[in-house]
C-alpha cells in the first residue's frame, strides 16, 4: 500500500468524525525536506481550529503505526480555492463549478481549456464552454496535466 494510501486510512476516520472532507494525502519533496500534505475541507471552509483538530491525533496516529520511515514535516490544511481535481469524488463534488483544464498534448492546437465541470463518469469528464451542447468537450483524466477550480473567479 502506499504511503498516500496508509496516511488517508488513518485521517479519514479523524476527518469524519469532526464532520470535514478529507481532499487529499501528497507526499512531495520541497527543497530539502519531504513535506506529508494533508488537505481538508468543509463546507464554508476551515479554519486553523480546524486543521489542528486534525493535526493532533493524526500526529499521535502516526507515531503510533509510523507508516512513513523518512523524516517529514507534516502539514495539516485547506486546498485552496484553485484547488486540484485529482480523485474522483473531487470532480463530483465540483459539478456546476468553473475549471481550468491543462491537457498534456494538444486538443485542437490548444492545451488550456476553461468550462463549467458538466458531467463525471469512469475518468471521463466533461466540460462546457458555453449552453450550446456544440461546446462541450470530452477529456480523460489521464490526458490531463491538471484540472484545478478556476480561482480567477473568485
Amino acid at each position: 500500500m502506499a504511503t498516500v494510501d496508509k496516511v488517508r486510512e488513518l485521517a479519514q476516520p479523524i476527518c469524519d468524525e469532526l464532520g470535514l472532507f478529507l481532499w487529499d494525502v501528497r507526499f512531495e519533496k520541497e527543497g530539502a525536506s519531504w513535506y506529508l500534505k494533508v488537505l481538508i475541507d468543509k463546507d464554508g471552509g476551515v479554519d486553523m481550529n480546524d486543521c489542528e483538530a486534525v493535526t493532533r491525533p493524526l500526529n499521535k496516529l502516526l507515531d503510533e503505526t509510523d507508516p512513513i520511515q523518512q523524516s517529514y514535516i507534516l502539514e495539516v490544511g485547506s486546498p485552496g480555492l484553485g484547488r486540484e481535481l485529482r480523485r474522483p469524488e473531487h470532480f463530483i463534488v465540483c459539478i456546476g463549478d468553473e475549471v481550468r483544464v491543462r491537457t498534456i498534448r494538444p486538443v485542437n492546437g490548444e492545451r488550456d481549456f476553461i468550462g463549467i465541470l458538466y458531467s463525471y463518469e469512469k475518468n471521463e469528464f466533461v466540460i462546457a464552454q458555453s449552453e450550446d451542447e456544440a461546446d462541450r468537450l470530452t477529456f480523460k483524466t489521464a490526458d490531463c496535466a491538471y484540472v484545478k477550480l478556476n480561482d480567477d473567479v473568485f
